[in-house]
């Protein structure tokens, strides 16, 4: 079985992608197919930190562990390394466009894509409280399970 590389991408790596890297590894292993999962933020202003401490509990709550993730920044090789790359969000996938090269940008999707309401972000729940973040939870649930059989 070959091996699938997916990238999940997020502003600042600390709310959505972390929750979303942590969702598709967990499903990855439940159903036994071979996919690396990472996730990193176009900017760098949480680089080594943990994800924010409601995405580690609203996973906890589903019964995943991404304690032991930390923030990174997005690296030029990503584009390269990975086969799949998934942003959060229009502007942060419009910043993966314009970083990538041209032969790259097939590998780029917006991770909202996969359900009907095409072009939508997945809202940043930075600056709620708690529901924005189970919120966030069930879309990118729905989303990673819609866009899993593609990914194989």
């Amino acid at each position: 079985m070959k091996e699938i590389k997916v990238l999940m991408v997020c502003l600042g790596n600390i709310c959505r992608s972390p929750l979303a890297e942590g969702i598709l590894k967990a499903k990855a292993k439940e159903q036994n197919k071979n996919i690396v999962v990472d996730s990193c933020g176009t900017g760098g202003w949480h680089i080594g930190d943990m994800p924010d401490k409601r995405s580690i509990d609203t996973a906890l709550k589903f019964g995943i562990d991404i304690s032991d993730q930390r923030a990174r920044k997005l690296r030029s090789i990503d584009f390269e390394d990975f086969d799949w790359i998934f942003a959060m969000d229009i502007h942060n996938y419009n910043d993966l466009k314009t970083l990538a090269k041209e032969e790259e940008y097939h590998k780029i999707h917006l991770i909202l894509d996969s359900l009907a309401t095409k072009g939508q972000s997945v809202p940043d729940p930075y600056y709620d409280g708690v529901d924005g973040f189970t919120e966030v939870y069930h879309l990118l649930n729905e989303a990673i399970d819609a866009w899993m059989e593609k990914l194989v």
